[in-house]
């Protein structure tokens, strides 16, 4: 079998046009999870049960179980409920799109939320104890010193699951989206040459992972800029 080398670099082109998809499923969902990372967190360490205990159900059944089957519950599995059909919620899962963000954004929700509570855990509890003597009151202790440490701590784990949910997006084409890989898996349809094509596919993800880690790391260097190295 011989390798087309040519139609790698011709079909990137061709891929490209799905790459609007791939990046707007990708900053949709991070941004929705984050969000909901967010309140998951603060219910977690409320230290009242009964918000304690849903976010961690949330989180151990997202963590615990295949995006991939997160995905054909939500798209296949609750538009058979008549109670979905009949809801608000019906004009956002009635779409292959709508499903995927959902999927997607709890999916991130889950995991960021476990990333954001570890950087919270390293900080340091002399630092609270500090702020504390400077008359600071707990929810100000949480926002100007906590919270900036947290973060800065969180930056490297979080890029990951960025990254992560980049090449989650290529799930989208199991629900008939055209992302990158759902145009790839078109052109080998018609070409016949799945290892040209996803060899160009793999080429244009490793190229975005990479601006993605240059952008976390700047980021990063940004928020450790009064650390001492």
């Amino acid at each position: 079998m011989s390798f087309d080398i040519a139609l790698v670099f011709d079909s990137i082109p061709k891929m490209l046009e799905g790459i609007g998809l791939t990046l707007e499923l990708l900053f949709l969902s991070t941004s929705i999870g984050l969000i909901l990372a967010v309140i998951t967190l603060l219910m977690r360490i409320s230290g009242r049960r009964f918000l304690a205990w849903p976010a961690m159900a949330y989180i151990y059944v997202f963590r615990g179980t295949p995006i991939l089957v997160q995905i054909f519950v939500i798209y296949y599995g609750l538009p058979q409920f008549d109670l979905i059909r009949e809801s608000i919620f019906w004009a956002i899962l009635r779409e292959p799109f709508g499903c995927m963000v959902v999927a997607l954004s709890l999916n991130a929700g889950a995991y960021v939320s476990e990333i954001l509570r570890g950087g919270l855990l390293g900080v340091d509890r002399g630092l609270h104890e500090a702020g504390k003597a400077l008359g600071m009151s707990t929810p100000q202790r949480f926002i100007y010193i906590t919270t900036p440490i947290a973060v800065r701590l969180a930056i490297p784990a979080y890029s990951n699951d960025f990254i992560s949910m980049l090449k989650a997006t290529a799930l989208a084409s199991t629900v008939t989206l055209l992302d990158m890989t759902g145009v790839a898996r078109t052109i080998v349809a018609k070409t016949f040459a799945p290892y040209e094509i996803f060899i160009a596919a793999a080429m244009i993800y490793m190229v975005m992972t990479w601006f993605i880690q240059r952008g976390f790391g700047l980021f990063e260097r940004r928020m450790s800029r009064y650390v001492k190295p």
